[in-house]
Parts: C-alpha cells; sequence; structure tokens
C-alpha cells in the first residue's frame, strides 16, 4: 500500500491503509492539534532524528487491560516495602528527557528527539500528556509518560535508573486509571517487557473499535499532581 504524504490539513489516512509494519504516512508536523486527532485515530508519530515525520498504525497492537497487569511477588514485595516514592505530573521534560538519554536493546539511538520533547512537553501543558515519576532519596530514579484521552492511556515511554523503579510507575499508574474508570493501556508496538507485564497483542480492528468507545468518556485533563 502506498504511504501517504501529508500537508498542513489535521487529517489522516484510515489506518487500515498502513503497510504491513504499521507505517501509514509521512510528514506533517507535530502540534498539538495533529498529535491529539492522530491518537484520537489510533496513530502516532515514531522517528529518528534526521528523518521525515513518520506516523505508525500498528497490527497487531500492545495493549494492557489494567485488570491484567501481571505483579510479581518480587515487585509487590516492593510496592508495600515503599522502596520508592511515586509522584504524577511533578517532572515531566524530566522523564521525558530520562527517556530519550535510555539505552534500549536491539537500538541505536532514540526516536525521542528534541523536537518530540517538545511537543509532548505542549500537549502535557495543555492537560493531555502525563508523566508518572518514581523518586529515592528525593532523586529521580525511574519513571514513563503518555498521553490521556477519553478512557484510553497512550504510554510513550519508560525509564529506570534504579531496577524495578519504571515497573512501580506502571503498577501506579493502573492503580489509578482503574479508580478513574480508564479502559485500557495502549503500550503500542509489541514486545517482550510489556507483554512479561500483562500486555496483549490485539488487532488493528479491534482496538479501534476498543479506541472508539473510550473516547466517548471524558477526558481527564490538567495535572494529576494533586489529583485523586
Amino acid at each position: 500500500m502506498p504511504v501517504f504524504l501529508l500537508d498542513d490539513s489535521i487529517k489522516f489516512p484510515h489506518p487500515v491503509h498502513a503497510e504491513s509494519n504499521g507505517l501509514l504516512a509521512v510528514g506533517g508536523d507535530l502540534s498539538a492539534e495533529r498529535l491529539i486527532t492522530a491518537y484520537k485515530n489510533g496513530i502516532f508519530p515514531w522517528f529518528s532524528e534526521g528523518d521525515p515525520i513518520l506516523w505508525f498504525s500498528p497490527d497487531p497492537r500492545l495493549v494492557i487491560f489494567l485488570d491484567e497487569l501481571s505483579v510479581t511477588k518480587k515487585l509487590q514485595k516492593i510496592i508495600r516495602q515503599g522502596e520508592f516514592e511515586v509522584r504524577f505530573d511533578t517532572s515531566f521534560n524530566e522523564v521525558a528527557q530520562s527517556c530519550a538519554r535510555a539505552s534500549r536493546k536491539g537500538q541505536d539511538g532514540t526516536w525521542i528527539t528534541d523536537d518530540m520533547i517538545e511537543a509532548y512537553g505542549e500537549l502535557h501543558k495543555r492537560g493531555y500528556a502525563h508523566s508518572v515519576e518514581t523518586y529515592q532519596d528525593n532523586t529521580l530514579v525511574g519513571g514513563l509518560y503518555g498521553v490521556s484521552l477519553g478512557g484510553a492511556f497512550f504510554g510513550e515511554s519508560m525509564f529506570y535508573d534504579k531496577s524495578n523503579a519504571s515497573k512501580v510507575a506502571l503498577y501506579y499508574l493502573v492503580q489509578r486509571l482503574k479508580k478513574w474508570d480508564f479502559d485500557f493501556i495502549d503500550s503500542q508496538v509489541p514486545n517482550d517487557h510489556m507483554k512479561s507485564m500483562g500486555g496483549k497483542e490485539v488487532d488493528r480492528e479491534s482496538f479501534l473499535n476498543m479506541l472508539d468507545k473510550s473516547l466517548e468518556k471524558e477526558t481527564k485533563k490538567g495535572s494529576w499532581h494533586e489529583t485523586e
């Protein structure tokens, strides 16, 4: 199938037109309006420094259903003992920058470019993007960030400087999302780590149907720092 070239209009082709690797379109920009439109349609940007902006909608998709998060006995013990302090939306840019610096198995470099950090920082200012941070001795040692729309949370990236710090962040995110009646976390591209945490592969059509229903819920905008 052809890869679509985006213009200045804020619209995308239907994800069914994506290539086998999920690549759907190229070009456009990283404006808040375009990013929100993309996520609402099951599409996200994923590209390296120096490349044009590439937009993906993979099939299958990896999803964590909130009641299916896998928590090992070791992780349960770490949570019970309170090894980490967990905060929401207190260090968004620092989390994104730490994710960009994190080394990842099988990857050379990062897709979290300076432009991406700036774009998601703008989504954070507008109340759509959020971070979960884990601290030890008041030092940031792990966390994650993503985008929230309706009853869906789109996980973008995680990092850890201390073992299990990002897993603890994910655990506390899931607890909060369950309290707020969210439906799922989109982990985007299937990978072994998120599968070990309970992620399930979902075909694109099923994912888009799930997403449409989740978007009927009101988006919980604004800072999540003081919100329960």
